[in-house]
């Protein structure tokens, strides 16, 4: 690989402290250039006139201190000349060769050892704000342990230019159609929101958003004491997810199927490990273990219910990018993109593409998108790699959105789902009433004591701290 130096275009004043002022709210940053937002930069997304939208993951960019920081995991004679800048130029070349119409940044995108956040933050941004692309971003459980909390990492990410990254979430009670003040429960975790992409401009899906996009905070490291390891997603934001999926699902009554969505978290979930049992279902490589919570909360189980997200997208494991289908859902890697961020000697520093198309191979239009994925390498060449289709609107599909197997209305489904719930109740009172006569009630209610009141499933894995 060719090594290129380029220019830090960050503002070098380091000590000034200047007042945002954005949409009515002031926000104090310590060593920060000035945020403005540029009136000229996109605030709804579209599919392109040829029926594309293309999406460019980076994941993992761990971007320091620009010039100054060290590269890891390269053959002797790279490591000399490599920096920071080498990500810069990496993320350039994409943003050429793709021409993505958005950019999604999954965490960990500064490092601990950043001297200065909001200066490192303008470096690593810098290269999709130059290039005026519309961009989103969620944190790590990195990009907090520099020089500012969390929550204000992700508001200085709101401010940049063409960043549609968001911070504050609606209460449940807007989601219900309720007063918010009768319901103002907040959302765990900053920066879980959601864009919708809507049809080309000039035609007749013009104003109907044809994906739904969710981003999602999987947090840090576990709070609870007896429980090591990473954090999990919240039942809060499990709640959220699910109320927020049935609105939008709501204002397209007249599609059969949910509109499709993709969801991006930095922290993979258990499933990821799940998904390797059938290797036939997974493209991609894996190099280190899956480095999900200890505890799953049920992400998956909620998406499954939903029906509407057809992959996820995740970050944190640097060395691991595959993508594999569980039950009709994709759970894919970006493959780590940060030269700063730990790799594996030999193998490429990496991004995931997301397309999806209104035409079929034929040209012809359609109303529901295609959606297909691929990687590209930063070799000499850009190399391509693992083409994969993630969602064939086309297809049959089973139960559970899996492609094959038998269809399921939606009115026998529900009959479905009330006979399950009524055999379920009927073996429940059977077993209450043997067991009230085996052991007696007083018994008996020491035993359902010990009953947990939440279904969190431990899950043995190999936690580390260097992701």
């Amino acid at each position: 690989m060719d090594w290129i130096w380029v220019p830090s275009l960050a503002c070098p004043s380091r000590y000034l402290v200047f007042l945002l002022i954005v949409s009515g709210r002031s926000l104090l940053f310590p060593n920060s250039p000035l945020v403005s937002a540029d009136p000229s930069a996109p605030t709804t997304l579209h599919f392109n006139s040829e029926g594309i939208f293309k999406i460019l993951q980076i994941a993992d960019m761990h971007y320091a201190n620009g010039e100054k920081t060290p590269c890891r995991d390269l053959v002797a004679k790279e490591l000399r000349r490599c920096s920071d800048q080498n990500t810069t130029l990496f993320i350039q070349r994409l943003l050429s060769s793709e021409k993505p119409d958005l950019v999604v940044f999954t965490g960990d995108n500064i490092d601990f050892d950043s001297k200065n956040a909001t200066k490192s933050m303008d470096e690593a941004f810098q290269p999709v704000i130059a290039a005026k692309i519309p961009w989103a971003a969620i944190l790590g459980n990195h990009d907090h342990e520099s020089s500012i909390p969390r929550e204000d990492v992700m508001k200085y990410l709101t401010q940049m230019d063409y960043s549609l990254s968001q911070i504050l979430n609606p209460s449940m009670g807007s989601l219900l159609g309720q007063d918010e003040s009768q319901m103002p429960v907040q959302v765990n975790g900053v920066g879980n929101y959601y864009l919708q992409v809507f049809g080309p401009s000039g035609s007749e899906s013009e104003n109907t958003s044809l994906l739904n996009l969710y981003f999602l905070d999987t947090g840090e490291y576990s709070k609870v004491p007896s429980v090591g390891g990473y954090d999990w997603i919240r039942a809060n934001q499990l709640l959220w997810y699910q109320l927020l999926a049935a609105k939008l699902r709501g204002s397209a009554p007249e599609a059969s199927t949910p509109t499709p969505a993709l969801a991006y978290i930095h922290i993979p979930i258990p499933e990821y490990e799940s998904v390797l049992k059938d290797p036939s279902k997974v493209l991609g490589e894996k190099h280190e273990a899956v480095l999900s919570p200890s505890i799953n909360s049920g992400f998956f189980t909620a998406l499954l219910q939903a029906g509407d997200v057809k992959a996820t997208f995740a970050g944190h494991d640097h060395t691991n990018d595959y993508c594999g289908d569980l039950l009709g859902i994709h759970l894919c890697y970006g493959g780590g993109t940060g030269y700063h961020a730990y790799g594996k000697v030999g193998w490429s520093r990496r991004a995931r593409v997301v397309q999806a198309s209104l035409k079929n191979k034929k040209g012809v239009a359609k109303a529901t998108p295609d959606i297909l994925t691929w990687k590209k390498l930063d070799d000499a060449r850009m190399s391509k790699i693992d083409l994969q289709t993630l969602y064939d609107a086309s297809a049959k599909r089973g139960i559970f959105g899996a492609k094959g197997g038998p269809m399921m209305s939606p009115i026998l489904l529900i009959l479905l789902t009330l006979v399950i719930t009524t055999c379920s109740s009927c073996l429940f009172n059977s077993l209450y009433a043997k067991c009230r006569r085996k052991v007696g009630v007083d018994e008996y209610s020491r035993v359902t004591e010990d009953i947990p009141l939440e279904n969190t499933y431990p899950i043995d894995s190999d936690n580390s701290d260097d992701d």
